[in-house]
Formats: C-alpha cells, sequence, structure tokens
C-alpha cells in the first residue's frame, strides 16, 4: 500500500524522472526486473541474490548509479569483513548488477585490512582534478574489537575498482579544532572519577579526549563524506569516544586532511552521519548509540558545513519513528535529473545473520523547511512529482 502525503510541501521537481524505464542489462531478466522500492524486503540483484552492500554510499557518474557497501555473511563472521567493500551499479536505482569486491581484504595477516578485521560504511568520491575515485571507511584491526578507531583511503582509476589501499589512521593528530577555545588546550587528558556525571559532561564539551588523543590523532569511527558546490571535499565522522561528530576538510586529492576541523554536539553521543545540501543549507542525519539496536534518528541544520550545527528534532514521523522504523542512518542519496530530491538510506541491521540485514529507503520531503521521513510499504521515484499534484 503507498502512501499519499498531500499535506507535504516537496520542493519543485522535474515532472518525469528520465531514468525509471528499463535501461537495459544483459544480464537483467524481464521477469526479474524491479520498479519500486519496498522497504525491508529482500532486494534482489540482477543475479536474484539479495544486494549485499551495507553501511554504503552512492556515486551518481555518467549516467550510472554505483553502490558501495559491506560485504557480510551469515553468523559470528558477519561482523569482520572476509571479502572487502562490494560494488553495484544501477541506471535507474531499482535494478543493480554486481561488479564485484572493490576492495579487498588482504591474505597477508601483517596487513591493515587482513581477512577478519572490519572495514565498515565505505563512500566514494570523484575527484574531477586527479580523475581518480577515492574510497574513505571506518577501520578496526583484526582481533582489537573497536579499540582502533581509524579511517582508511583507497583509491582506483576505475570506478567499480580494484581499489588500491593506501593507509589507515587516526585523522587530524596535532591540530586543534577551528571551534576550539584556547584555554581548553590545556588541562586534563585522563579521567579518573565516574562517568556520565555532569561534571564530567562538562569536561567532554571542554575537550577532555580532544586532549587525550591530540598527539595521536582523534577516534574515527562512523563515517560518511561530503562533497560541496566548490568542490571542496569532507569527512564526517563519529569521535571521541562516539560521544561528538568531526568534520575535517580533505586536501585537494582528497586522500589526506588540511588540518582544518570542527567538533559538532560534544558529549552528545551522535553516530551514523549522513549528510545532504538543500537551498542553501546543510542537513545532517545521525543516531543514537545502542549498538545493532535501532534508535530515535536526529537531523541537525547549518548555514555552513563546518557549522554552527544546531539540532531541530527527528526527521522520522508516524509509527516506529521513535526507532526510525527499525533502522539506522548510512547516506542520503541525491537523485540526479531530479532537482532537490533525495533519498533517506538507511540499514536494518539483523546482528544474528548480517548477510540478511534489509535496506530501508525512503523519500525526504520538506515541510516548512524541514526535512520528515515517513513510512510507505512501497513506493516508486514517481512520488516525487505525483506530490507536486497532491499539494492543498
Amino acid at each position: 500500500m503507498k502512501m499519499k502525503c498531500g499535506v507535504l510541501v516537496v520542493v519543485q521537481v522535474m515532472l518525469f524522472f528520465t531514468s525509471c524505464g528499463f535501461t537495459g542489462s544483459k544480464k537483467i531478466e524481464i521477469n526479474q526486473y524491479n520498479q519500486s522500492f519496498k522497504p525491508g524486503e529482500v532486494w534482489l540483484d540482477n543475479d536474484s541474490v539479495h544486494i549485499n552492500a551495507h553501511g554504503g554510499g552512492i556515486l551518481f557518474h555518467d549516467g550510472v548509479y554505483y553502490w558501495f557497501g559491506e560485504h557480510k555473511t551469515s553468523g559470528q563472521d558477519g561482523f569482520v569483513s572476509l571479502f572487502g567493500i562490494s560494488c553495484y551499479s544501477s541506471k535507474d536505482l531499482y535494478n543493480w548488477t554486481n561488479e564485484g569486491i572493490a576492495l579487498s581484504n588482504e591474505e597477508d595477516p601483517e596487513s591493515e585490512i587482513t581477512r577478519g578485521c572490519v572495514m565498515e560504511r565505505p563512500k566514494v568520491i570523484f575527484n574531477k582534478a586527479t580523475k581518480q575515485f577515492v574510497m574513505w571507511f571506518h577501520l578496526e584491526l583484526k582481533g582489537r574489537g573497536y579499540e582502533a578507531a581509524r579511517t582508511a583511503v583507497a583509491v582506483s582509476d576505475k570506478i567499480t575498482g580494484p581499489y588500491t589501499f593506501v593507509k589507515s589512521y587516526r585523522p587530524n593528530a596535532n591540530t586543534w579544532p577551528e571551534n576550539f577555545d584556547e584555554e581548553n588546550k590545556v588541562g586534563i587528558t585522563q579521567w579518573n572519577k565516574d562517568w556520565w556525571t555532569d561534571e564530567w559532561r562538562n569536561e567532554v564539551d571542554n575537550g577532555l579526549f580532544v586532549r587525550r588523543d591530540f598527539k595521536g590523532g582523534q577516534m574515527s569511527r562512523d563515517m560518511t563524506l561530503f562533497v560541496d558546490d566548490d568542490e571542496k571535499a569532507y569527512l564526517v565522522y563519529s569521535s571521541e569516544e562516539n560521544l561528538t561528530i568531526h568534520i575535517a576538510e580533505l586536501n585537494k586529492n582528497y586522500t589526506g586532511f588540511t588540518g582544518k576541523w570542527v567538533r559538532a554536539f560534544p558529549g552528545d553521543h551522535n553516530e551514523a552521519p549522513a549528510i545532504f545540501k538543500y537551498a542553501g543549507k546543510y542537513y545532517m542525519i545521525t543516531s543514537g548509540c545502542t549498538g545493532w539496536a535501532p534508535n530515535k534518528a536526529r537531523m541537525s541544520v547549518a548555514n555552513a558545513v563546518l557549522g554552527p550545527w544546531k539540532m531541530i528534532g527527528n526527521p522520522c514521523v508516524g509509527a516506529d519513528a521513535d526507532i526510525t522504523f527499525h533502522s539506522q542512518s548510512t547516506f542520503v542519496l541525491p537523485v540526479n535529473n531530479m532537482d532537490g530530491t533525495f533519498i533517506f538510506m538507511g540499514d536494518r541491521w539483523k546482528p544474528e545473520n548480517q548477510r540478511d540485514s534489509r535496506y530501508i529507503w525512503l523519500p525526504i520531503v520538506f515541510n516548512n523547511d524541514k526535512p520528515e521521513i515517513r513510512w510507505m510499504d512501497e513506493w516508486d521515484l514517481s512520488f516525487f512529482s505525483l506530490e507536486i499534484n497532491n499539494l492543498n
């Protein structure tokens, strides 16, 4: 059953989406052809296999969408990476061709990306100056749980790969954030009292963990990438024991940092960032930190990508909105050829069988300039143009 949202205002878009029709892929049979999104259901690729690209992101390049994500396996091994980062391609967003593993785990036990490490939330962007495709992801070293908290980068001259692993590290060592008070650069670096007290929260706000990790680099876990209209790129990641979001400007090659970075919402426990821009404003969706269990999404807004950022509440509306429709944010996809049109991408995690985790794709609409996400059992891209005709 498709939901109608006539009271919501959607930004003006093209009446017809020129890429909705069958684009042709030699692997797709007519009885496998998808014509809509069905959030939470098994999503088959052109080989009739559930798409395996979890925690992912999408790059639109030369008229084709490329979906990069975590290749998950069944059982307890699903928590670690045994194959690498997968890639799928599509011309209509409904039907996806498996392009294989874009960045493979290595057999060398000394490699940082050896089989059994943790590789999460990969995102790929294209550098117009270098003509390279650049992948960033969250990396945890094999056998060390989540203590490494590194960001990692790989590059390729071909969008589907193979990608060459460059390095991993904690970003912005020996560099203070731009929005950091001078007096906070000196203070305690270890906390020996009770956590979650008002005193502890105040110390976190004042940079307790920034000072602790200053020399070795800041922790980096859940992350996303964002390329602005001026081609400057940013890594947005959960840091400071998942308590604070950091936004760091990448260098011109997109393979390192300029040293320009800021903190957002210190101590508020945000992860799973997904960022997009509309009408001159920047929006970011995050989640709370409750492990694999879903929680209430959070929306923030800023006039500049480096902030300051302001929380504006939960973007989800309706039944199960308080648990983000049993999902967690991973990416916001701008639908090319449809001006100002965005799709929320979330993961419905299944920790008992990560391979069977599902995808929650829903349209983002604007109600009095505030982005909103509502549940639909089934929908397609005509939703955006139909909404214009339903306006009251």
